[in-house]
């Protein structure tokens, strides 16, 4: 499917080799909007085998599409990155490379779980100026999980990180040491969904739910076999860093000294910010999004948006076989809005 997209590499601002997909058959009347992925996967997460993508929806609609690879891609040098690296670093080059490229001063992003928080992070921390409409789905700046995924990142991430660097779900089709092989017969011992074992791991690494990050009545049988190309290596520093802020309900500082955090009472944000959460979601609860919302109208009332969708749960929301019918006019109405 790459032949469908330009490639576009460029450094991030510490010297990370990261690129750009530029979708060929974008459109040209409505300017760059940018997709940004989550942790674990890459760039095509976006690009499922469904009726209509959200690439596809976008580019008919008249946008210029954009996906980016930072550095938590699969397809990239597998690396212990944190939001903080990221949020500095990957976000603020891919923008301007954009704005570079096109010659457009203004851009628009839509922003998912991990791309989420450390573009929010960017954005907080006014490295994005030419952001001017921001879509957020799964969480953003305020990060609730389930009961259970409190206890597996308190107690069981520790462990794990006695014995890897990573995890990859990837070991669901091919185990290549001991120790994988037998995380991955746990992981088929306690994940009894009519899923995929690729399918399997991911709820495994990545919430509560059997399964935890869709609903499989929402995916047709070639999205849920295509996953299992879509994911891959996350490094486990990622999660001690979403420890502490799942603890302290806000995003901070991967080496909080001061009790910083990133959203800050005195925040003016100049982008209009619209939240999408699942109500299903086992990954980030929708209260996420809620929490994050409530900030926001508390610092710049009366702008931003909330849609908190009743059958969704957290990828699917771009995946889902009826999200170009249930999702996606949304997000592009609200893109569509000055």
């Amino acid at each position: 499917m790459k032949e469908l997209f330009d490639i576009i590499e460029f450094e991030t601002l510490d010297g990370f080799k990261c690129n750009l997909w530029h979708y060929k058959k974008s459109g040209d009347s409505k300017g760059p909007v940018l997709l940004v992925h989550g942790a674990g996967v890459r760039a095509n997460i976006f690009n499922a085998p469904t009726e209509k993508n959200i690439i596809q929806a976008l580019a008919e609609d008249g946008y210029d599409v954009w996906l980016e690879n930072w550095r938590a891609s699969i397809d990239l040098e597998p690396n212990e990155w944190n939001l903080d690296v990221v949020a500095e670093n990957d976000h603020p080059a891919a923008v301007k490379k954009i704005v570079e490229l096109t010659g457009k001063k203004e851009i628009k992003a839509i922003i998912h779980c991990q791309g989420s928080t450390s573009f929010m992070i960017s954005y907080v921390k006014g490295l994005l100026p030419e952001v001017k409409t921001i879509i957020s789905n799964a969480v953003s700046l305020h990060p609730v999980v389930p009961k259970f995924s409190v206890f597996k990142i308190n107690f069981l991430v520790p462990i794990v990180s006695m014995m890897f660097d990573y995890l990859n779900p990837q070991w669901g089709l091919e185990a290549p040491d001991f120790k994988s092989k037998m995380l991955r017969k746990l992981v088929k011992a306690t994940h009894p969904e009519d899923d995929t074992l690729v399918g399997k791991f991911v709820s495994f690494t990545y919430g509560s739910g059997f399964p935890a990050l869709w609903l499989l009545e929402n995916l047709n049988e070639e999205t849920k076999n295509w996953i299992q190309q879509e994911f891959a290596n996350v490094p486990l520093t990622f999660f001690k860093q979403i420890q502490k802020c799942i603890k302290k309900g806000v995003l901070i500082p991967y080496n909080n000294k001061n009790g910083q955090n990133y959203a800050p009472e005195d925040f003016n944000p100049k982008a209009r910010i619209v939240l999408f959460g699942g109500i299903k979601n086992l990954c980030f609860l929708p209260d996420s999004q809620q929490h994050t919302f409530e900030y926001l109208e508390r610092v710049d009332p009366g702008v931003h948006q909330l849609y908190l969708l009743e059958n969704y749960s957290h990828l699917d929301v771009f995946f889902g076989k009826k999200a170009h019918i249930d999702v996606f006019p949304l997000m592009i109405a609200e893109l569509n809005k000055p």
